[in-house]
């Protein structure tokens, strides 16, 4: 009797579906600090093809899972030329409306942030801002955390910054199957 709310259109099968997303960058000289969109003043930024977002980063890769449709790679390969340097914003925007299309809506999303240093929760509101805005969702849908590795391997020595996402989408049902 639990599933039975889950299990709310006329295949049994749920509406929901939960997705996680990872990515991890190491530090580099001479970078901007980009996390979820937001520029953090810190003497290091992160090492990546785009911006090095790791935070909108594991964004991406938990919505395209939890809608079954691959991972960032697949949309933006690191083999193509026109996306260095870009803002990871705009293809997280690109990848919300792929989601949408598909008639997927954001439940909610719970974010951890792995490092030593900078420190996140100063910036913690600006980021959930910016991640609302691009998902097109309200600013209590979307949790952060930030945490440290206690000093222990790479991320511990401060080599770099992890993230950690699960997202929960609900499925529409579409106008035209109407």
């Amino acid at each position: 009797m639990a599933n039975t709310t889950l299990k709310n259109n006329t295949s049994g099968k749920s509406n929901l579906r939960i997705g996680n997303g990872f990515d991890s960058h190491s530090f580099e000289l001479g970078r901007k600090l980009i996390i979820g969109g937001v520029h953090i003043p810190y003497e290091k930024g992160l090492k990546g093809h785009s911006d090095g977002d790791v935070l909108t980063h594991a964004v991406i890769d938990s919505l395209l899972g939890a809608a079954g449709l691959g991972d960032i790679g697949e949309f933006f390969p690191p083999s193509d030329a026109s996306l260095k340097g870009v803002n990871s914003i705009s293809l997280l925007e690109q990848i919300i409306e792929k989601i949408k299309s598909e008639n997927w809506s954001i439940v909610n999303l719970d974010c951890v942030l792995i490092c030593e240093e900078p420190k996140i929760s100063p910036y913690k509101k600006q980021i959930l801002d910016s991640l609302s805005e691009a998902l097109q969702i309200e600013f209590g849908q979307i949790n952060l955390k930030g945490k440290t590795a206690e000093k222990m391997g790479s991320l511990g020595r401060g080599e770099g910054i992890a993230a950690i996402v699960v997202s929960l989408l609900e499925k529409h049902k579409s106008v035209a199957a109407e």
